[in-house]
């Protein structure tokens, strides 16, 4: 693969950060740990394990396609229940035939993950670099993002590019400024297409670890069209359960535009590569905590780079309290990851106002500009897993979870031994209480509350 626009400069080796990489037949390759990275879709795929990753995707593409026949299949079967009334029956065959359309494009723009092969890398491979997908993160889990980013987004994407504006300081577009950029977590890619085209950046790097968000971008940007359907949380009317969208991007991005696929807590870029760092809705969503990511963030930078941020600061996720931090917390943090004190911008704009959708919101962002004053030092690769997990040499520690959820699990599963269809609650407590596991008044309000989240779980829709 030839490399004339200077992408291979900017790249280091996930794995052992060797850099520069080295051009190969079908992508890049490290000279250090001998890995190939290959490109998937004409997408640089730089997982630190990327056999790993791609088994990965593939197989949790493979479940995305399993969901949605499932759900063509019951709504197959709820149309052909008898007298249904007119209007249902029309809005569940719309449902289903957009389905079944919505299934086939999956398969064709996912082809570059080559869902069919049975070669499966390891999990533990993984394991031995302590790297892993996020758990919670599907194919599907910003889909909606798509629609925003390329049809009906205009004015949230316009106020995305009005906050970044505020905290440069410049009414034109600052292209000595920007120069080469990074757009980190850069999700259907909208940011960054605007980025580049109305500011004038010499190159600019898009990075995100969802393949289905990457090829859409890639598709958009090269200038062809892609018809999608939407699925809105709340449709406002019947003809908006499924709305066939096109997706398009107002022009083929220019010249020195990149995407590349990878984990953004083990970036696969040279330090100092870049003159600007975006980070789009991502600060409050990492595993990682704020004052590490930032000092990643300048170790990406050159010197006088500047770190611009846009987003919310919503750290609920995040299971310790002391890093839900607050924006003057985040302010100290960023100055005291080698930057200067942040220009900052918040703002209240609207957020995924879908118009066939009830559910858009307006989100008040938090927007900063700060410019590299000094190096930090580089902080350790990123561990998603602990040594006694990867190991398996070391005693398993007895977290709090986990003693609650052995309690727990020993409770439900004997409950789940005395379902026979015979014993009523009332017996299945009484046998709790002779094993001396809760009393009875506390067995059956546990018992009930367990048996209705089973019952509720068995009629759930599935979703995609």
């Amino acid at each position: 693969m030839t490399d004339e626009t200077g992408l291979s400069e900017l790249l280091a080796c996930p794995r052992c950060d060797r850099t520069p990489l080295a051009n190969s037949d079908d992508g890049y390759a490290c000279a250090g740990c001998k890995t190939v990275f290959p490109c998937r879709g004409g997408i640089a795929w730089l997982f630190a394990e990327p056999d790993a990753a791609l088994g990965e995707w593939r197989s949790r593409l493979h479940f995305s396609l399993r969901q949605l026949a499932f759900e063509e299949q019951r709504l197959h079967d709820e149309l052909a229940r008898a007298q249904l009334p007119e209007l249902t029956q029309r809005r569940l065959a719309s449902q289903h035939e957009a389905t079944a359309q919505h299934r086939q494009a999956l398969s064709r723009l996912l082809a570059p993950l080559d869902v069919q092969s049975k070669q499966e890398a390891a999990y533990e491979s993984h394991l031995a670099l302590r790297t892993r997908l996020p758990a919670d993160q599907g194919l599907n889990t910003y889909y909606a993002n798509v629609h925003r980013d390329w049809c009906w987004g205009d004015a949230e994407n316009a106020a995305a590019l009005e906050q970044l504006l505020a905290v440069l300081g410049v009414a034109d577009a600052p292209a000595a400024a920007l120069a080469d950029t990074v757009v980190l977590g850069a999700g259907a890619g909208r940011l960054a297409y605007d980025l580049h085209q109305g500011f004038g950046t010499r190159r600019t790097v898009a990075i995100d670890f969802n393949p289905l968000l990457a090829f859409v971008a890639q598709t958009v940007m090269r200038g062809d069209t892609l018809e999608l359907f939407e699925f809105p949380i709340a449709p406002k009317s019947l003809a908006d359960f499924a709305v066939r969208r096109t997706l398009a991007a107002p022009a083929a991005a220019r010249e020195n535009f990149h995407f590349v696929l990878g984990d953004v807590l083990r970036a696969p870029f040279a330090d100092a590569s870049f003159d600007t760092a975006v980070t789009p809705w991502l600060i409050d969503i990492v595993s990682e905590d704020v004052a590490t990511f930032a000092a990643r963030i300048n170790r990406l930078l050159k010197p006088g780079g500047r770190w611009l941020n846009f987003g919310s600061l919503s750290f609920e996720e995040c299971p310790q309290r002391a890093r839900r931090y607050s924006p003057e917390e985040i302010v100290q943090l960023v100055q005291d990851a080698g930057f200067d004190a942040p220009a900052v911008h918040q703002a209240t704009i609207p957020y995924m106002c879908s118009p066939a959708s009830r559910h858009g919101r307006r989100e008040t962002t938090f927007s900063f500009c700060a410019v590299k004053s000094s190096e930090v030092e580089r902080p350790v690769r990123h561990k998603a897993l602990p040594d006694w997990l990867v190991t398996g040499k070391q005693p398993v520690p007895l977290l709090p979870s986990f003693r609650t959820q052995v309690l727990s699990t020993r409770i439900y599963s004997f409950v789940m031994s005395l379902i026979d269809g015979r014993r009523s609650i009332d017996d299945m407590a009484r046998l709790l209480e002779q094993q001396k596991l809760m009393t009875r008044e506390e067995a059956v309000p546990a018992i009930r509350n367990f048996l209705t989240r089973m019952y509720d779980d068995s009629r759930r829709n599935s979703g995609f």
